[in-house]
């Protein structure tokens, strides 16, 4: 984690607080390795989420400062479309936009909360989610996100916590996924699963392949 320390240098950090277990990791090594008093959390739930009163705990145990941004009036201004997907999508971004306001406002960095399994298989929203200036865990399979979140003393009910975006209603990764996070991580590590599981986890390798790219550069030359 030197690496981390080296790339923030003197700069405030901006995390966006979930209520789950990998932003709350996240913010616990940011809270850890550099100066606490320059860890931000920022809490922007789609109105009076039920996973609001968890992203409170969470900064209040860390003993980070935070903002809290209520995201649904942004999000209903623009949702025209009656299609779930486009509006989760839709409140990433504006998410998104949110902690980036704050690290400009701040002079800061936004942190990445997106583990390896999920930036394997491309699960986060492209300038969403996955817009950060410094992934802080994409290193570290899920499975190892919850060893290291009982290294790091997080409390039982996050760990236990169904993993969840926290996009509408009941969402659950593993069940919008369609396998679980320990058939994921031993897949990805070389391991045996299904032969469904597998062709599910290639074919979202596969589909995601532009999330981890750079968007390409048409040559205008004749």
């Amino acid at each position: 984690m030197d690496d981390l320390l080296i790339s923030v240098g003197n700069k405030k950090v901006f995390i966006g607080i979930s209520g789950g277990i990998d932003s709350a990791v996240t913010a616990a090594l940011c809270a850890r390795i550099l100066d606490r008093d320059k860890v931000f959390g920022i809490l922007m739930p789609y109105g009076q989420q039920s996973d609001l009163q968890d992203s409170r705990d969470i900064v209040k145990l860390l003993g980070i400062k935070s903002f809290e941004v209520d995201i649904k009036p942004m999000v209903d201004s623009f949702n025209y479309f009656n299609n779930k997907l486009v509006k989760a999508n839709l409140m990433a971004r504006t998410r998104m936009s949110v902690l980036y306001s704050y690290a400009n406002l701040h002079e800061g960095l936004v942190m990445g909360t997106t583990n390896k399994s999920e930036f394997s298989i491309g699960y986060f929203t492209k300038y969403g989610d996955g817009g950060c200036d410094i992934e802080v865990i994409a290193e570290l399979y899920k499975t190892e996100i919850f060893q290291l979140a009982k290294y790091l003393e997080i409390p039982e009910k996050f760990i236990n916590k169904k993993p969840s975006a926290g996009l509408w209603v009941g969402q659950t990764d593993e069940s919008e996924m369609g396998f679980t996070y320990n058939d994921l991580d031993k897949f990805l590590q070389g391991g045996h699963v299904d032969a469904d599981v597998k062709n599910k986890i290639n074919n979202l390798i596969k589909n995601s392949e532009h999330k981890r790219n750079l968007p390409p550069i048409i040559s205008t030359e004749y």
